[in-house]
């Protein structure tokens, strides 16, 4: 039996009792802040894979944040105009309540969409999902972009993760720090469904176009970042190891988007320092298309992760699944990612220790080892990438992953009617 026929022949009950849509399939409204084209983060990459998949088995609305655009009810931050922007978010979330329509269950995304979700369930009676791409506490540097809305992120996150119906984490990781964060949290409501990748999207790309227009040299062993500016990423830390790195190795950085001009100016200072020392390091600013990405993805030989907080690192499945060896700090979810000496290399992270400078270089150091180690071993980086590969397609793929969402649906309806 196919997951679709699954869902369709074992559940016909809505979350009121009473019965389901006449083709037996349930209706659930999406509530998230990306949406495409307006994508700039995992949770975003996550909603725009997983409802196409999740179309084939249930009705999806989706109500998401910013300008208009196609198959989705957009909602803007613009309310009230100049308030914090923790606060604009949250005009976004009642408009969200408003629009959506009657559904079975409400799912939400981040905290972002989290306020919006928990209102709609209260308002129309009907079960609230929740997936937790992150947790605010886990992310205190927040407060230098958010200022008081950082407390107010927290408090929507905190009280729609302990009332809703059932919440799902994206790795084992993260459901450790979701008991840990909300000890009030019920474990039973708590469900783990991985994030995925498209092995059709990403996969190797053997066009140089791209790689060339950004002056990227073919005959140099490559180490690619591609992320945001942002604390969780740890770029700063990447940006030091490469002092380290081979001399012959280039570094590519597809790094923009920085949280605060703090930030921005601490990694363009480490990036000056660096470009003057050793050289070999470009650094791109701009989003570049999914299709860019995935080229130079596929011509780098190690791409590296040292975020010093990842719940599971979507980023990481997309460089495996381009056949690329994968050097990441052993944080959240990326150890059930990337498989220390077969996919790639994992090198140990604490980040109560942050504050720790021997501790922080040390990390660096050999961050900046295994690094060295692949790029002077062109053998064994390729087959870890090959590795890796074939573990993005056994593992993680989105019709998998829609499936065990719906049967979380399912749970959430069962727990929302005994209520």
């Amino acid at each position: 039996m196919s997951p679709a026929d699954d869902v369709q022949d074992a559940d016909t009950l809505t979350a009121t009792g009473g019965p389901a849509a006449p083709d037996g399939r349930l209706s659930v409204s999406i509530l998230t802040r990306e949406y495409p084209p307006s994508i700039y983060g995992g949770a975003g990459v996550h909603v725009a894979q997983l409802v196409p998949q999740l179309r084939a088995l249930v009705d999806v609305d989706v109500q998401c944040m910013g300008e208009p655009r196609e198959g989705a009810t957009a909602h803007p931050e613009n309310y009230p105009a100049g308030a914090n922007a923790a606060i604009r978010v949250f005009g976004a979330d009642l408009g969200m309540v408003a629009a959506v329509p009657e559904v079975d269950v409400v799912h939400s995304h981040t905290w972002y969409a989290n306020l919006g979700g928990l209102l709609t369930g209260l308002f129309q009676d009907v079960p609230h999902v929740v997936t937790a791409h992150s947790l605010e506490p886990h992310r205190p540097w927040k407060a230098e972009q958010l200022a008081g809305g950082y407390r107010l992120s927290s408090w929507a996150e905190r009280t729609a993760f302990e009332a809703a119906d059932a919440v799902i984490a994206v790795s084992e990781g993260m459901k450790t720090g979701i008991l840990e964060s909300y000890t009030n949290l019920d474990p039973a409501r708590l469900h783990v469904v991985k994030n995925g990748i498209d092995t059709d999207e990403f996969a190797p790309d053997l066009g140089t176009d791209v790689v060339e227009s950004i002056g990227m040299a073919l005959d140099k062993p490559t180490v690619v970042f591609v992320g945001r500016i942002t604390r969780q990423k740890g770029l700063i830390h990447l940006v030091r190891a490469a002092e380290q790195f081979h001399p012959d190795t280039q570094l590519v950085l597809l790094a923009g988007a920085p949280d605060t001009p703090e930030i921005a100016r601490e990694i363009g200072d480490a990036f000056s320092h660096l470009q003057a020392s050793r050289g070999n390091v470009i650094w791109i600013e701009e989003m570049l298309p999914r299709a860019s990405v995935r080229q130079i993805l596929s011509h780098a030989t190690v791409f590296a992760c040292p975020s010093v907080y990842e719940p599971l690192g979507i980023v990481n499945l997309e460089a495996m699944a381009c056949e690329t060896a994968v050097v990441a700090s052993a944080v959240g979810g990326i150890p059930e990612v990337v498989v220390d000496g077969e996919t790639g290399y994992l090198v140990p992270y604490d980040p109560a220790r942050a504050g720790d400078a021997d501790f922080v270089a040390a990390f660096e150091a050999e961050f900046a080892a295994r690094v060295n180690a692949l790029t002077a071993d062109q053998e064994k980086a390729k087959a870890f990438g090959l590795a890796g590969r074939q573990r993005c397609v056994d593992e993680f793929s989105w019709g998998k992953i829609a499936a065990q969402t719906v049967e979380v649906y399912r749970a959430a309806i069962a727990y929302h009617a005994g209520r």
